[in-house]
């Protein structure tokens, strides 16, 4: 049965989908961005700031959900500038353990919604 999640503490979504979809002990998130839920203001200023901003809205939906980034098996990461990687993988890795740290991609595209620089979205097992 699928189960949407959403919640406030992340930007609410800017089409037609939703933040997340929990099908059985999966949950599927949708991309996010460094949107601020409260304003819809965008920080894209600094590229740190901006990946724990994405990494922030992740754990909402991931705590709405019954789950935490310990639950995360796969992760995919685009992002606008691949010289941006190094900053990107070091917020990134505050979130994970090496030992438990899931599968994942990064790739550079040529353009994001919004314009912003880095964009993230996970699949995650309940009982991972």
């Amino acid at each position: 049965m699928k189960k949407i999640i959403n919640t406030t503490k992340a930007p609410a979504p800017i089409g037609p989908y939703n933040q997340a979809t929990l099908i059985g002990d999966f949950l599927y998130t949708s991309g996010q961005i460094a949107m601020v839920p409260e304003t819809n203001e965008l920080k894209t200023a600094n590229i740190k700031e901006e990946t724990n901003l994405v990494m922030q809205h992740l754990q909402a939906i991931l705590s709405e959900a019954e789950m935490t980034f310990n639950n995360v098996v796969k992760v995919s990461i685009f992002i606008s500038d691949m010289n941006n990687f190094s900053q990107i993988n070091e917020v990134y890795a505050q979130y994970f353990s090496e030992e438990n740290a899931p599968a994942r991609e990064t790739v550079e595209v040529a353009r994001l919604p919004k314009n912003v620089n880095v964009e993230i979205s996970l699949i995650a097992h309940k009982k991972a």
